[in-house]
């Protein structure tokens, strides 16, 4: 059984498009160990995607670390309250 996201998953997450990981984590219906297995898996490969997408538009320094920081809050999400 697959509880990990894929990388293109969270490419798609990372762009925008698709729901972040928490999202997608609740509508998965996971929680305890899957959950936080998931979330980092999903996670990392979002840290993945949003560094590619910043050495696409070949940023540096400051400006990709801001990049990369939105990007990265785009595509986990925040935890439900």
């Amino acid at each position: 059984m697959a509880l990990a996201a894929s990388p293109a998953w969270a490419a798609t997450a990372a762009d925008g498009a698709g729901p972040t990981c928490h999202a997608a984590a609740a509508q998965k219906k996971l929680a305890g160990a899957a959950k936080t297995s998931f979330l980092k898996k999903c996670e990392q490969d979002a840290q993945t995607a949003c560094d590619a997408r910043a050495a696409e538009k070949k940023l540096a320094g400051a400006a990709k670390t801001s990049f990369t920081q939105k990007c990265l809050r785009d595509a986990v999400g925040q935890a439900p309250q």
